[in-house]
């Protein structure tokens, strides 16, 4: 069915909210599970660094990945946000179809 699983870390629930809403709208993706924060470690600019992040799942077809990558770097406060997209190799096929069809912009409202 061509659909990726997208994941991305917000540095707080407002960010998080804002940004799966936006792709939402822009029908960039189909679902934005928004998941509780976690506790994150990682090296920086050669800083080790100990914070907050707020993970979103994203759901969408695989042709739109591109766009959908430019809106999250546009709308992300990070220099260089994680973006990790992994194709969907099994799922419901209803769900995977509905995917599909929300991520085009005659879909129904």
């Amino acid at each position: 069915m061509d659909s990726l699983l997208v994941v991305t870390n917000l540095p707080d629930r407002a960010s998080a909210e804002k940004l799966a809403a936006l792709l939402i709208e822009q029908r960039l993706a189909a679902c934005v599970n928004l998941l509780p924060a976690c506790g994150s470690v990682y090296r920086w600019h050669g800083e080790i660094q100990h914070d907050e992040e707020h993970p979103l799942l994203i759901k969408t077809a695989q042709d739109r990945y591109a766009e959908l990558e430019v809106l999250i770097r546009a709308n992300h406060p990070y220099e260089l946000p994680e973006i990790i997209a992994v194709p969907i190799v099994r799922g419901l096929p209803g769900y995977l179809q509905w995917i599909v069809s929300e991520t085009r912009a005659g879909a129904p409202a």
